[in-house]
């Protein structure tokens, strides 16, 4: 699949894109007055650096008897806006009718939510009617850390005939708790890139975050992974916001945001122009020595496994031991600790190890 460029979305006299700059997209989380919307995409547009208008106008919600949005009415209020900022504009739909009605409200550029991504009845629904129409789709990643998934909600609107689409990394739900809303699970988004290179690829800080304090910290990170774009939550008074209060800035707040962000603009190319790229390649280099080193003892280790497998069985002794499952799994991020190692990391490497290592010890056979 071979996606369009950002740039494509925008009209030819946009000047957007003239050199390499992300995607801001910003706006309440909701529509809920035409005075509130107004006021708020006003403010946000004094910042040249928002391309993009959002609001949601159709909200779907966990349970029922709580605020679900104006429905089609915020659609002639989002119009409204763009009439009198002359800045594109953007929301959610869930179902073809919805499409319908964002389309005939001049809505430029459609984005479908991690509730509808996670079903596929439900995405092919909404690509079926996309089909013959030229609007660019954002496809937030489905709740499920699946990226399969949220690949196929992908490929079903790409087969409908729509190329000028990006993904929009949300975070994904997950079990415990953590100081985010939605854990962000960075590998799997990049594992999505790495599939779809000519993808563009957003982040949504608002959602991952689930409050405002951490917006900057999560955008910044988008843009050192080298994300194309962020859509930020922006309320006029995120306070007496009618969903997602904590998670909202103010205009202000969202100006200060995105002048605070560094963007890293450096390739490869410009490096090696520059005579600087042999110390990014020496650097590499070493990395790869020691790579090696660390599968050649993953080699070393698991034959050890094997022969403790086979004494085991000859004692007729269990494949599984709490108690040494117990001490490996505190020695390790404890050593880890006083390395200066992340304990977390390294107690993911080791379960990894482990549950290899149980795999390897129940599928040897004996000899008969």
């Amino acid at each position: 699949m071979e996606f369009a460029p950002l740039s494509s979305w925008f009209p030819n006299n946009s000047n957007w894109n003239t050199e390499k700059k992300p995607l801001f997209i910003a706006g309440p989380c909701s529509a809920e007055t035409p005075e509130q919307l107004m006021e708020t995409c006003l403010e946000i547009a004094k910042n040249d650096k928002v391309q993009v208008l959002r609001a949601g106008i159709w909200k779907p919600r966990t349970r029922p008897n709580n605020f679900e949005g104006v429905g089609k009415v915020g659609l002639e209020w989002l119009l409204d806006v763009k009439k009198a900022t002359g800045k594109l504009i953007t929301t959610e739909v869930a179902k073809p009718e919805h499409v319908e009605e964002a389309l005939k409200h001049e809505v430029d550029i459609l984005w479908i939510g991690a509730r509808s991504v996670v079903n596929p009845f439900t995405m092919q629904e909404i690509a079926d009617s996309l089909k013959g129409v030229d609007v660019p789709v954002i496809v937030k990643n489905p709740i499920n850390p699946d990226v399969a998934l949220w690949m196929g909600g992908i490929e079903r609107i790409y087969q409908a005939g729509i190329n000028k689409m990006a993904a929009l990394h949300r975070g994904f739900s997950s079990y415990g708790n953590t100081k985010y809303r939605n854990e962000p699970m960075w590998q799997l988004a990049i594992e999505l890139k790495s599939k779809l290179p000519s993808l563009p690829l957003l982040c949504d800080p608002s959602h991952i975050g689930g409050k405002r304090e951490l917006i900057y910290p999560i955008s910044q990170k988008a843009m050192d992974l080298n994300y194309e774009g962020l859509m930020i939550e922006t309320h006029r008074d995120p306070n007496e916001a009618w969903s997602d209060a904590s998670q909202q800035v103010t205009p202000q707040r969202l100006a200060e945001i995105l002048d605070k962000l560094v963007v890293r603009t450096g390739n490869l190319e410009t490096l090696e122009k520059a005579g600087l790229s042999d110390k990014l390649e020496n650097l590499r280099t070493q990395i790869d020595k020691i790579d090696r080193e660390v599968v050649e003892n993953f080699v070393a280790r698991l034959e050890l496994v094997k022969q403790l497998g086979d004494y085991k069985r000859e004692n007729n002794l269990p494949i599984f031991q709490l108690e040494r499952w117990q001490k490996v799994f505190e020695s390790r991020p404890e050593w880890a600790e006083t390395m200066d190692i992340n304990p977390d990391f390294v107690s993911a490497i080791f379960k990894l190890i482990h549950d290899e290592s149980i795999r390897i010890q129940t599928e040897r056979k004996e000899d008969f």
